[in-house]
């Protein structure tokens, strides 16, 4: 590692001594609803292991323990993510099959949260399928495990991370803040940068809002110009909104709502293009769901599609991309994107806008593990400004060289 990088990773370890939180012995679940010194240890921890681990040191603070993970929707970026952060830091993984355990006979959520957490450091959760389900499923395990713990039943309080729920995937959008802040060159360049985050078509219609509700209630934090574009139906929950109306304020930043894709994108510079599903859809989607009743929600998907359907035109082109700053607007997405012909025939960005930035977006997930793994250490370690200091000045290579 040069001088400079190690100037850098003191700089963030001074920095992160300046941003305290309570995480220690807890959870990570809302982004919005922590406070911005929260926020900004994440990125910080995140940026210091992200350059040891380039730098070649070691960032290994486990000896033993597990990371467990509980997905309740398709995944590869974050289920992947999540078993590199939890190996770089020295804990084996484990994926919980609700199908092959006792859940699958009736076991409650409290004793497989106790069960699962006897030598488990963090359980990673995703379960975004159903408005009104996800967080408060994360929240019952979190629950139960400070029960456990709090009984001394559980020799340590296992954390749990959300990695994408009905109402945000913080995993995901402190990925993306970091990777913007590294494409302007630092956090303080953020203010006054206008950010679009718009819907796009596509051709299917489940997506969770969770994405474009983290997105706002983050970047809002920074003094950016939050631009939100969607057709009309096509509406977020309330509280991320109100989120960002109020940090948009609180920031000297600005926060507007359209129903013109060209609008938002017009001196835009960053884009996110993303599709999701109608409120109201992903309501009635659930209610289906946990009913059974697969006539219906078979005809609710043939409803949604017709809708989405009638606004193809809100698609990432070269001429949309022409409307940003200086037509160089920085694109975003969470990925998978539907590339219009490519992954699909239509869809939300043309398949030469999203090649050109390719590998732009592959440099945006890689933030991702960091992210994760930075959540991990503050919510397992008391002191992580003293945690790091430790792995900055620790001589061990993450690779042994025989």
């Amino acid at each position: 590692m040069t001088d400079v990088s190690l100037d850098k990773v003191k700089e963030i370890i001074t920095q992160l001594e300046a941003n305290p939180t309570d995480l220690y012995n807890n959870s990570f679940f809302i982004t919005w609803r922590y406070p911005k010194e929260t926020v900004n240890a994440v990125l910080l921890v995140a940026e210091a292991l992200k350059r040891l681990h380039k730098a070649g040191k070691s960032v290994r603070v486990f000896d033993t323990g597990l990371g467990l993970s509980i997905f309740r929707d398709n995944s590869t970026r974050t289920r992947y993510s999540f078993k590199s952060a939890c190996n770089m830091l020295g804990l084996g993984t484990e994926e919980l099959n609700e199908s092959t355990s006792q859940i699958a006979h009736g076991e409650t959520v409290r004793e497989t949260a106790a069960m699962i957490s006897f030598l488990s450091e963090v359980i990673g959760i995703r379960d975004d399928m159903f408005i009104g389900e996800g967080h408060r499923y994360q929240k019952e395990v979190s629950d139960s495990i400070q029960e456990s713990f709090d009984h001394g039943i559980l020799p340590q309080r296992t954390s749990v991370v959300n990695l994408q729920c009905d109402l945000d995937h913080p995993t995901q959008v402190l990925a993306d803040l970091s990777h913007i802040i590294n494409y302007f060159g630092g956090v303080e360049n953020l203010r006054g940068k206008k950010v679009a985050m718009t819907w796009a078509y596509s051709p299917s219609y489940g997506k969770p809002l969770s994405v474009p509700q983290g997105v706002i209630g983050l970047m809002s934090r920074f003094g950016m110009d939050i631009s939100l574009a969607y057709p009309e139906g096509y509406d977020l929950l309330d509280e991320p909104v109100e989120a960002a109306k109020k940090f948009s304020q609180e920031t000297g930043g600005s926060f507007t709502l359209t129903h013109s894709m060209a609008e938002a994108f017009k001196d835009a510079d960053v884009v996110y293009p993303k599709s999701w599903a109608p409120f109201t859809v992903m309501q009635e989607r659930t209610q289906l769901l946990r009913s059974g009743r697969s006539a219906e929600l078979k005809a609710l998907e043939e409803r949604a599609l017709a809708q989405n359907a009638t606004h193809k035109d809100w698609e990432c082109t070269e001429e949309m991309m022409k409307l940003t700053r200086g037509g160089k607007a920085l694109y975003c997405h969470c990925l998978p994107a539907d590339i219009s012909g490519v992954s699909c025939k239509e869809g939300e960005c043309a398949a030469s806008v999203f090649e050109r930035y390719r590998l732009d977006t592959y440099a945006e997930a890689c933030y991702k593990p960091f992210v994760i793994a930075a959540m991990i250490i503050l919510t397992r370690f008391q002191n992580p400004v003293k945690t790091l200091t430790q792995l900055l000045e620790r001589d061990q290579p993450r690779r042994t060289v025989c």
